[in-house]
Formats: structure tokens, sequence, C-alpha cells
């Protein structure tokens, strides 16, 4: 009795019809918002009261009318100044005395004047004398409410009057202020013009620097997420109704389906749900490295020439360049644009190792040639750690002459390396290798030095189930002394720096690409994707739970005894209701409980 009592407490917002068909259930309208099982859009999210705050307070600052300028601060040709609320026709008649409100959605040309400054018979102080005005009726506007939009001239002073004069303007509807961080996007999102995926690519294109994360923006602010994730939300709430009307009335109805068919059916679609949530955890992945930039590390033993490709790379002085080894002891951090892809480049110290060795010849390792003090140390280990959290390896190699003592009989030249600088480059979600300084040589004495490293080295560190990454040539040299060889996107410079950049852009694409049918995946957050995983991890409890409905030969097991286990649907039910609760997190509507904690900042943004 204790435990039944318990399962209709736990569910008592659930309204079932004592009726033995699924079909006809129906789930409480707190539950599901907006009536969607009859295809109606979701209610306002005031309505659930998702709003942090007072009540009362939160819809009497929904009364207000609020402005702002819209458009950069700073002079310009014209500046946008928009108004949104129930007083924005108040506030034109209080500008614009004279004229009656232009044509909804057709713009008029204006003269704006000060309210409470007009002199008998006239017109006033004159704000601005070519105003062009524009009317947008709700509810299909931007924010859902009234839309007034002034585009002024672009003078700092000019807007200074317009802003100043909008708040002397009075309206029976409330008060007229000035709009908070964000505010215009919240009223769009209390009035389901947004939801909150939306809303996060729209900062998302606002901050957008580059071509690849504008295009992710774009994709993320289509409302293809948003819908997805709510479509997921109502399946998980439907399949839970069912669960707990099994708990309610199992023991005095007869179902059309037993209790293992109908926990098999629920199985399926979150074994798809599942599926589908771990594509967009990649998608967020690669998301992340648009949004937040490809990390790119240069790695080699000292004096191969890590600085002067940085800095022909940048296009700039990044580096401090010299031939004395070691003279780059800290990590130098650089940021571009490549090709729409936005790039951080280290420049690191020069790792030397008892690794360090020569090709061919495998001669006196380069370590042993001097000490390593305690700065280089520190400057090694600063090295070794921003290659494991770099995204792309650059590992540089250089020719060299043979030193005296050296096997010189074959070569007066060897190609100097690093072993744990391929090892780290092997580990690397991409990795490029260059051997720079090839101009020291003849073509065809390079080549040769390039094969015998191929087979004496590279096939030693990367196994057979990993193919070594092809040998670019590269002379930084030959680069510098031509005028614009370090320009990003033009043609073939001596020293190959730009079949660099071109291998580069290869590594940048296979990072972050993704099928045409998944590119709206792009658009998935990194605060999506911890929801998408607390939502996975409670699916995958549900999983756990239903796999004990059959024993270890695979039949159906509902009684205690003979091996059978018993599973605990109340639990069941339990992490199906809380893995929809983190998917109504995700777009601010439903039953998604701490929303209202994330809505400041990402208004703000």
């Amino acid at each position: 009795m204790f435990r039944y009592t318990l399962r209709r407490a736990a569910f008592n917002h659930i309204r079932v019809f004592r009726t033995p068909n699924f079909c006809q259930l129906q789930p409480c309208p707190a539950l599901i918002h907006g009536n969607y099982l009859k295809g109606r859009s979701s209610r306002s999210f005031h309505e659930f009261g998702a709003v942090s705050g007072s009540e009362t307070d939160t819809r009497e600052a929904a009364n207000d009318t609020i402005y702002a300028l819209s458009s950069a601060p700073g002079k310009a040709g014209i500046a946008v100044i928009r108004v949104s609320g129930s007083g924005c026709l108040d506030v034109y008649n209080g500008l614009c005395p004279s004229k009656p409100p232009p044509k909804p959605r057709y713009a008029g040309v204006r003269t704006l004047t000060e309210p409470g400054n007009r002199k008998a018979g006239g017109d006033g102080n004159i704000v601005d004398s070519d105003a062009l005005v524009l009317y947008f009726p709700g509810p299909k506007t931007v924010t859902g409410e009234d839309v007034l939009e002034l585009h002024v001239h672009g003078g700092s002073a000019t807007i200074k009057a317009v802003l100043g004069a909008i708040p002397k303007c009075t309206s029976p509807e409330g008060v007229i202020r000035y709009a908070e961080p964000g505010e215009f996007t919240k009223r769009a999102f209390f009035n389901s013009r947004l939801d909150l995926a939306q809303v996060e690519s729209l900062g998302d294109t606002l901050a957008a620097e580059t071509e690849h994360q504008r295009r992710a923006a774009v994709r993320g602010n289509s409302g293809a997420l948003g819908r997805t994730y709510e479509s997921w939300r109502e399946q998980l709430l439907l399949a839970r109704g069912e669960i707990e009307a099994l708990i309610d009335f199992s023991e005095d109805q007869h179902f059309d389906e037993s209790p293992t068919e109908l926990l098999a059916n629920v199985t399926k679609l979150v074994e798809g749900i599942l599926h589908s949530i771990r594509l967009h955890e990649m998608g967020s992945e690669r998301s992340e490295l648009l949004r937040n930039g490809i990390r790119i590390a240069l790695l080699g033993p000292p004096n191969v020439g890590k600085s002067s490709l940085m800095n022909l790379i940048v296009g700039r002085e990044a580096s401090i360049i010299s031939s004395e080894a070691g003279t780059t002891r800290d990590i130098v951090e650089a940021s571009l644009d490549i090709r729409g892809y936005l790039c951080s480049f280290a420049d690191t110290a020069g790792i030397r190792t008892k690794s360090a060795s020569l090709v061919p010849g495998e001669a006196e390792p380069l370590s042993s040639s001097s000490v390593i003090g305690a700065i280089e140390q520190e400057g090694i280990r600063r090295a070794r750690k921003k290659a494991l959290d770099s995204d792309v390896i650059i590992v540089l190699a250089s020719v060299e002459p043979t030193p005296s003592g050296g096997d010189g009989e074959s070569s007066s030249h060897h190609i100097i390396y690093d072993l744990e600088t391929l090892q780290l480059a092997a580990g690397a979600q991409q990795c490029l290798l260059a051997i720079n300084k090839s101009d020291a040589v003849t073509p065809q004495e390079f080549s040769r030095l390039v094969k015998d490293f191929q087979t004496s080295v590279l096939t030693r560190v990367f196994d057979k189930q990993q193919q070594p990454p092809p040998v670019l040539t590269l002379s930084c040299k030959a680069a510098r002394e031509t005028v614009g060889a370090a320009a990003v996107g033009l043609t073939e410079a001596p020293g190959s720096v730009q079949t660099l950049i071109e291998r580069l852009v290869q590594s940048f694409s296979s990072l972050t690409s993704l099928p045409d049918d998944l590119q709206h995946l792009l658009g998935v957050t990194e605060r999506q994707k911890q929801l998408l995983i607390q939502c996975r991890e409670h699916l995958q409890d549900f999983m756990d739970e239903a796999s004990s409905t059959w024993d270890d030969c695979g039949a159906p097991a509902w009684t205690v005894g003979g091996g059978r286990k018993e599973p605990d649907i109340v639990l069941a039910a339990e992490h199906l209701r809380l893995a929809a609760q983190r998917l109504a997190s995700i777009t601010g509507r439903g039953e998604g409980g701490d929303v209202e904690e994330v809505l400041g900042v990402i208004f703000e943004k």
C-alpha cells in the first residue's frame, strides 16, 4: 500500500482517462504547454512562471515601452533607434504631432521635435529634420510587440537629442524607459519569436569575426535545433505518460499492449534519441573549433625555423628570429583568419631530448652537445603541454651540414629532428610535417634525404594503422626574400609556404566539416552540449533500468523468482522526466525549472 501511495504522489500531475487504450491518454496541459498534441504553438513563457523574481514585477516590466540605439555607437550616416511596446504610437505622436503615423511597414520622412518644448503655434525644438520612420504592428515583429524604428542622422549630437526626447513622451499604456541589456531579445523570447537556442545563435552572429563563424551562427539561427529538441521532449513526455498509466492502472485494467511490449517500444524510441544526441555532441565539438579558434602548435628542435615560419604565416614579426639556438624560451601566440577559419598559432621552445638525432647515420644526439638549463627545461615543459592541448601540430625538421665526427661519407648534410615531437604529432587530431632549409642542398640531394628520413624514422613512429603525414618542403629563407610571400591567399611562393597553408586549410576542414544533412548541428553551443550530455545520461539510466525486464536468457522478467528481476517502472519514468527537463532547459520552453538562471547571461550578450 505504501509503494502504491508513493507512486500516486510522485506522478499526481498526470491526468489520465481510465481507459485501456493508450492512444487516448491525455497529458496534463501543465506537462505539455500550449497543447502541442493539437499542433498549437507554445504559450507565453510568463504563463508558466519560468521567470525569476516576482511575477507581478515581471508583468509590469513587460508592459513598459522600451527604446534603445540599435545601431553601433559613434558617427555614421544613419543611426537606428528602436522602440518596442504598446506605447509606440504614443512615442510617435509625441515626436511628430503634426502628421499621422506612416502606413504599417512603409517608410515615411518626418521631422522629429522635442515634446514639452513646443512654442505656441510652432513645431517646437527640432531634434532631426529628416528622419525616416517605420511602424510595425505586432505580433509579427522582431519582439512580438508593436515596434517603431527611427532612422535618424548618425551624428553624436543628433542621436543624443533624439534619445533624450523619447522619454519626454507620455503614454497611458505604461512607462517609457531605456531598454536593459538584451531586453529586446528577451521580449522576443517571451513572445515566442525566438527560442533560447536561437537567442544564443543571435549572439554568435553578432560576435562572428570570420566567415566560418558566421556560417555556424546562421545554421543555429534557423530554429531547426529548437524544433528538434522540442520534438524529442514531446516524445519523451508521451512515452512517460504511457508508463505512468501502466503504473496507475495495471492492476485493474486490461491494456492492448503488454508491459514488456510497451517498454520495448519506448526503448526503441530512446535508442533513436540517444543516437541523435551523439551526433549533436559531435556537431558541438566542431562548432566550438569554429567559434573559439583552431589551436596550432609549432614543434621541433631548436633553430629549425619555427619562429621564421610563424612570422611568415601571421605576416608580422611575432617571434624573435636569431641563429642562436634556444632564442624562443616561452610560448609566443598569435591569432589570425586563414580562409575564414579563426586560428591561434603557438611558437614553442625548441625541444631537445636524447631522441633528437641525425639522419642518415644516426649520429651523435643533439642534446649531448650542450647542457639544458632550468629556463630551457621549463620552456620545453610548456611546449609539451601546449602540444597536448592543440588541435593541429606542425612538426619542423631542417637540413643541416653534417658536424665533425658525424657520418658524412654518404652525404655532407643531414636532417635534424626530435623524436618526441614526432610522437606528440602522432597522437594529435591532425599533424603536418615540414622540413625546412630545403635550399641548402640540391633538389636531388634533398629528395634522397627525405626518402631516408621516411624509411628510417617515420615508419618507426607511425604504426601500420596510422598513415605517416606527407613531408612538406619548406624554405623560410627563400620565402622571406620574396616580397609578399607571407600573405595568405597568394599564389605559390618560393619556399612552398603556400603549400603548407593549403594543407592547413585541409586539416581545418577535416576537423570542422559535417555532411550536408547535418550542417545545422554547427549551431549547437557548449551550453546546449552540456545539457544534451545530461539528457543522454538520464536516457542511458532509463535504458539500464528497462534492460532489467529481461533475464539472462532474453525472456521477459516481470516477476521475482526463478532468476528473474522486476524492473522499477517508477524509476524508469523518473529518468524520462529528468531527460525531458534537460531538453526543456535548452530551448527555454516547457518544464525546465532552471532556465531563469541562464536568461540574464545569455540576453546580455
